[in-house]
């Protein structure tokens, strides 16, 4: 296994090796910045190639965060505010958050949201019924979902329940 705690890159190999790693899968800044670290190499030459990267459109943020967005909501199933929380903790800017959201439409985002409570509140096991409200609330909160949503869907599929 090769450690790259000892190895030195020169330019042009930290550049390939990053060009690599970002035509992969897309990647956001920190990820580029943090790997090149990792890497050893020294500030002058992380921005260097940053730049190259940004130039080749290898590194695009607002491609990340519109990648980042679609992929989160279509596999896992979170909601704009775990999707806006994870954007801003890679240090992703509030126009391209903006942009990331609107890859989701209204009618795919409520779709999924149902699709997901409504399969959550079958399986759960909980006797309690104020045990399970909270379990299943904490669930799509923990998600991303809006409160007002969790609050409505849990209502309504208590409701459901006891007719």
């Amino acid at each position: 296994m090769e450690n790259n705690s000892h190895k030195t890159y020169s330019i042009q190999e930290a550049q390939s090796k990053l060009e690599n790693y970002c035509a992969y899968q897309e990647r956001c800044h920190k990820e580029v910045v943090e790997k090149l670290r990792g890497m050893n190499m020294i500030p002058q030459v992380i921005d260097l190639i940053i730049v190259h990267l940004i130039d080749q459109n290898f590194l695009n943020e607002e491609r990340f965060a519109c990648s980042f967005a679609r992929g989160k909501h279509r596999i896992k199933y979170w909601g704009n505010i775990r999707i806006v929380n994870e954007l801003k903790f890679r240090n992703i800017s509030s126009y391209n958050i903006k942009t990331a959201l609107k890859e989701i439409s209204e009618e795919e985002y409520y779709t999924n949201f149902h699709f997901i409570a409504n399969r959550h509140w079958q399986t759960m096991k909980e006797n309690d019924s104020l045990k399970k409200r909270k379990k299943f609330c904490d669930f799509l909160l923990r998600k991303g979902f809006e409160s007002n949503m969790v609050y409505e869907k849990v209502k309504e599929l208590e409701k459901n329940s006891k007719n």
